[in-house]
């Protein structure tokens, strides 16, 4: 699985639609054309026109905005959770790329920790529902 690196990469796949949502997050997914593995290993293309994925693969991003998760305990957690849900999920996900928005907080009063075990708990339910509604998608 390959990671969303550049900010063009993460609009290029949120601009390709929801595929599955849950209350707290959305599952965005850019299908990949076949062009992209072949445009890639073309030694005549310009060298300043590179592709924002350059391989066939299942390619994988994370936001977690600060409006929805203030402490970065929290997102750097949440982030941690989605990678490791995901890595779970690889072989059944198609070769796109795919970006987890957290799109709602989760409530303060109910997960006082910013790192507690039942928001982690919460979290990784969530995002394993996330990902079977998507890798029953086309």
């Amino acid at each position: 699985m390959q990671r969303l690196k550049t900010r063009p990469q993460f609009q290029a796949a949120l601009a390709g639609g929801t595929v599955s949502r849950t209350p707290h997050f959305a599952l965005h997914r850019l299908s990949l054309p076949e062009q992209v593995s072949q445009q890639a290993t073309k030694p005549d293309a310009l060298p300043t026109i590179a592709p924002l994925f350059h391989s066939q693969d299942v390619w994988l991003g994370a936001m977690v905005p600060k409006r929805w998760a203030r402490r970065a305990v929290t997102r750097n957690a949440i982030k941690r959770q989605i990678y490791a849900v995901s890595a779970q999920f690889e072989v059944r996900l198609p070769c796109a790329a795919h970006v987890v928005r957290l799109r709602s907080g989760f409530d303060r009063q109910q997960f006082i920790s910013a790192s507690s075990s039942l928001l982690k708990q919460a979290v990784r339910i969530e995002l394993v529902q996330l990902f079977e509604r998507a890798s029953n998608k086309p």
